[in-house]
């Protein structure tokens, strides 16, 4: 995600995904596709994150790496994207110099999208880990939100004062609604949802 023109290919099919999926009758504005295809990636990086520090014994600190270095996929839309990367003695701050944060950072230069959108798509993300990984193993349920935590308490993630669980709510919404044209059209944790 280094170069822009291979994040500018992967909204342009993220686009044209959406208004597939539409019938044509959407209007999907491009920065609308760039935050769905900004969650969609930087779920994809944080999930095995927070599963592998889910699972270490309480003190353990290995995780996969989130630096754009120790990091391999493949640009496959729909479905998982394949990704590979290297377990690490990993820092208390996750997105420090990690590919989530650059991706966030281009993706709000790139494409005129609020920092709040992009970093609200980092919160959500953290929590659906976490929420994901309590489902299928509850014994880890208190874990992974512990591991979802240590990304939400960055500053730039919703203010650094959300906390992963049932409750969450992201303060920012991921724009998806304006595909529908109805606020009613919204992710279960948005702040749109009623």
């Amino acid at each position: 995600m280094e170069d822009p023109a291979v994040l500018d290919d992967r909204v342009d099919r993220v686009r044209a995904a959406l208004l597939d999926r539409s019938g044509g009758t959407a209007t999907v504005e491009r920065r609308v596709a760039a935050s769905v295809a900004h969650l969609g990636i930087v779920a994809r990086l944080i999930a095995p994150a927070v599963a592998t520090r889910a699972l270490q014994a309480p003190g353990g600190r290995d995780s996969v790496s989130l630096a754009p270095e120790d990091l391999w996929w493949q640009d496959v839309l729909g479905g998982p994207v394949p990704l590979s990367g290297v377990v690490v003695d990993a820092p208390p701050d996750p997105l420090g110099g990690s590919a989530v944060e650059a991706l966030t950072r281009l993706v709000t230069r790139r494409y005129a999208l609020s920092p709040s959108v992009a970093w609200g798509n980092v919160a959500s993300a953290a929590n659906s880990a976490a929420a994901m990984v309590g489902a299928s193993r509850p014994e880890l349920a208190e874990a992974a939100r512990a591991a979802a935590d240590a990304f939400l308490a960055r500053p730039e993630v919703e203010g650094g004062v959300l906390r992963a669980g049932p409750g969450f709510r992201r303060r920012s919404c991921c724009l998806i609604y304006r595909i529908a044209g109805s606020r009613e059209a919204v992710c279960g944790d948005c702040i749109l949802a009623s």
